[in-house]
This record gives structure tokens, C-alpha cells and sequence, in this order.
């Protein structure tokens, strides 16, 4: 028997009404603000306490206006009587006198905010999409001790349920390139290197680093590097261009977005929201963006999208995939996922496809 969005609310809802800390790690579609409003809404009720002092913690501004729209839209605006509002930057600062607190977005715990957590007894509610991996890393030991999962319906669930479309992921492996067109500068000199050679530089800086801070930073560096190799840049635009569906390009820079397709969308962009709504509405359908798309944003019959980059963390990868599977139950979505042959991008989407049904991702050579 398949599930409804709303018998997966009721049961998420009653689950974790029976601890005082609790996680509910649910995918996109299900409608975890709903959920947190539903929760807010039955402590008031069974407490018999409409004052009850609430804290909500969310990564940034957007999705606590989100939390105001939701209320607005379904009629909860009262269980935000007496909330505060508050980003995980901003959260030490914070006094611990809530009777609840309740962390939007929770895989953005960081240790740092063990030293404000431990010193509440609020009752806390967790809500994310992309609950920890592993549960002996640090962010693993800040869910068990502050917001346990107790409810898990995942984005493979939620195909199933017809509650989001089905899909078809593409890995597309490209060889690095031989062709000597990377500008380098040093102090002395200008010279022009491959892909190869300069991938292959990095790899041994991170190598022979001896300190964890050169480490990082060689790290970070080549996945700089990586981002801005053209042989991405000219797949992702050969790939653009076939699209005949509805399709969104996910680009690592905004000149890279600029440059792949004709409309963008990115802070330096004066047409952005123009692109965006035009997008939305189908007078355009293709349209290009960097990171601020991968959160809050939904546009209706997105058929098809291009991932240049996988990054290193896998959560950035989930929230650009998902953005596909909005579609009609019966429609199927087609994402690309472009990956470096026989280099750490290899490891990097086998990780950001991890929690992804593996008969349905297509390796291309």
C-alpha cells in the first residue's frame, strides 16, 4: 500500500511527539516546515500552553521566511506566536530559556554548538533531508546526543510512494585533457599547462603536505582547479545544447554560468529573477545557476539538469538532484553528473549518488 503525503506527516508527527529529542530525517516533497508547524502546534495543545517559548534555528534567512510563508499558507500562524528566529552562526548568543528548540536544516550542527546545547533542557526537534553517514563522526555524535533519528523516509521512499518522480542519473566519465590551455601565473612567469599536468601538481602538493592546514589547502586548490577545467565546461555545453526538455545547468562559478548559457541566475546577475521567473514559467528552458539554487527553490516540469561538479560533500549534490524530482509521478527525470576518469571525482559522486537507488545511475564512457 503506498503511502500519501499526508499519512507520512501524521506518522512522522506521532513518532516523534513521544520523544523529547527527536530527528526527523525526511526528503524533499514531504514537507519538513509543515511538519515542524504540526509539531509546534500539538506541544501547545497537549501542554495546554499557546505561550510556549520556541526557538528556531535555520542556516539562513530565506528558509526562516519560509517557516513565515508555510505558517501563513496552512493557518499555523499561531505556533509562531512566540518563536524566535535565529541563524546556527548566531546561535551561542542565545539565552536557554526555550521550552523547545527546533533545528531546521540540522546536518548544520557543527561542534561548536555542543558548548549552547549542552546547557539547555528544551525539548529539541531536528529536521533534515541528509541526516549524518556515519554516526561516530562528529556531526554522527551531535545528532545521537542532541536530536536522535527516530523517523526516516528517504528520497527512494518517496519515489516509490509516487510522492516524487521517478529518475535517471548519468554519470558521464571525461578524461582529462591533454591540451596545454590552462593559464598559470607565478611571480616570474606565465606559462600554459594541461589538465593532466595540473591535476597531477596538486595531487602531489596534497601528497607531500606535512601539516593538516597544507593538507586542506592543497585540497582546496585542486578542487579549484578542477572546477575550472574546460574540458567540463565544453561537455556541459555540447549536453546543454542536445537538451530539447526543460533543463537547469548547475555551474561551479557565475563567469561559468555566463559564459555556458545565455540566461543565468547568480547574485551578480541584474536579469537573475527576471531568468528565474521566466524559467519557472516555461518562456525559457534552459537556464544556468551556481549554489544559491540548490536550496528553497522548486520549478515546476524540470525534466532534465547538468552537474558539472559533485564536490566533495555530498549534501550539496543531494539538494541539486532533487530538484528534478518534482515532476509528475509518472514523469521521469534525466540528470547528468559530469566526473573526472581516474581522479578524486570519482569518489566524490560515488558518495553524492550514495543514497541513491544504484540500478538507476548510468555510468557513460
Amino acid at each position: 500500500m503506498k503511502k500519501t503525503r499526508d499519512d507520512i506527516q501524521k506518522e512522522c508527527i506521532s513518532t516523534i511527539l513521544k520523544f523529547p529529542r527527536a530527528c526527523a530525517a525526511v526528503g524533499m516533497g514531504v514537507g519538513k516546515t509543515y511538519i515542524g508547524l504540526k509539531y509546534i502546534q500539538s506541544l501547545q495543545y497537549f501542554s495546554k500552553n499557546k505561550d510556549l517559548k520556541v526557538l528556531i534555528v535555520a542556516p539562513k534567512l530565506s528558509i526562516i521566511d519560509n517557516w513565515k510563508t508555510e505558517a501563513e499558507k496552512f493557518s499555523l500562524n499561531e505556533t509562531l506566536k512566540d518563536a524566535t528566529f535565529c541563524t546556527y552562526l548566531s546561535l551561542k548568543k542565545q539565552t536557554s530559556n526555550y521550552d523547545v528548540i527546533i533545528l531546521d536544516e540540522a546536518h548544520s550542527l557543527l561542534e561548536s554548538h555542543d558548548d549552547y546545547l549542552k546547557n539547555v533542557n528544551s525539548k529539541i526537534l531536528g529536521l533534515t533531508g541528509t541526516p549524518p553517514r556515519h554516526k561516530d563522526s562528529i556531526r554522527g555524535q551531535l545528532f545521537n546526543k542532541y536530536c536522535p533519528i527516530k523517523y526516516e523516509y528517504v528520497i527512494n521512499d518517496a519515489v516509490d510512494d509516487n510522492i516524487l518522480n521517478n529518475y535517471i542519473i548519468n554519470v558521464h566519465m571525461i578524461s582529462l585533457s591533454n591540451d596545454k590551455n590552462i593559464e598559470v601565473k607565478t611571480k616570474n612567469a606565465t606559462f600554459y599547462t594541461a589538465e593532466v599536468n595540473n591535476y597531477m601538481y596538486w595531487t602531489k602538493r596534497l601528497e607531500d603536505a606535512t601539516s593538516q592546514k597544507s593538507k586542506q589547502i592543497a585540497s582546496i586548490m585542486r578542487m579549484k582547479a578542477m572546477m575550472e577545467f574546460p574540458s567540463k565546461e565544453a561537455y556541459a555545453n555540447d549536453l546543454l545544447n542536445k537538451e530539447t526538455d526543460k533543463c537547469i545547468l548547475f555551474c561551479n562559478t557565475q563567469k561559468q554560468a555566463d559564459k555556458l548559457c545565455k540566461h543565468s541566475y547568480h547574485s551578480n546577475n541584474p536579469d537573475s529573477e527576471e531568468n528565474l521567473l521566466n524559467f519557472k514559467d516555461g518562456n525559457i528552458t534552459k537556464l544556468s545557476c551556481v549554489l544559491q539554487l540548490s536550496e528553497g527553490v522548486n520549478i515546476p516540469n524540470l525534466k532534465s539538469g547538468i552537474i558539472m561538479h559533485a564536490y566533495g560533500n555530498e549534501r550539496k549534490s543531494s539538494q541539486r538532484l532533487a530538484r528534478m524530482l518534482r515532476l509528475n509521478p509518472k514523469d521521469t527525470a534525466v540528470i547528468h553528473v559530469l566526473c573526472y576518469k581516474n581522479t578524486v571525482d570519482e569518489k566524490w559522486v560515488a558518495s553524492a549518488l550514495e543514497d541513491f537507488d544504484q540500478n538507476k545511475i548510468n555510468y557513460l564512457n
